[in-house]
């Protein structure tokens, strides 16, 4: 699992790597935090490389976009495979992010 960061104009996106379960969750969460504290706002976390998300993956996943809205931010999230799409659908998670079909939907979405 390894995370890659950069800034595409105003928006801070995450390429997430592997898996995102308990063993990672927290360097992710970690991560995004630092870049709030440094006043960044707009986040778009991509998946296009990840297989898998776990319980504690989903929970930081909500805790990062309860603590980034609380600051004004946005959250999206992009490239879901259809194994994950359906996971977030199952959790009714898919009600409380904005899921983009791909990296240019989510940026265009801010």
């Amino acid at each position: 699992m390894s995370f890659e960061m950069k800034q595409l104009g105003d928006v801070t996106v995450i390429d997430v790597e592997g898996q995102l379960i308990v063993g990672n969750r927290q360097e992710l969460k970690q991560r995004v935090l630092a870049e709030l504290d440094a006043g960044r706002r707009k986040f778009l976390i991509d998946f296009s490389s990840t297989g898998y998300i776990d319980s504690s993956g989903l929970g930081v996943l909500v805790s990062l976009s309860k603590k980034i809205r609380e600051l004004g931010g946005e959250l999206r999230l992009a490239n879901l495979n259809e194994d994950l799409r359906t996971l977030f659908e199952l959790t009714k998670l898919d009600t409380l992010f904005h899921i983009a079909g791909h990296r240019d939907e989510a940026l265009a979405s801010f």
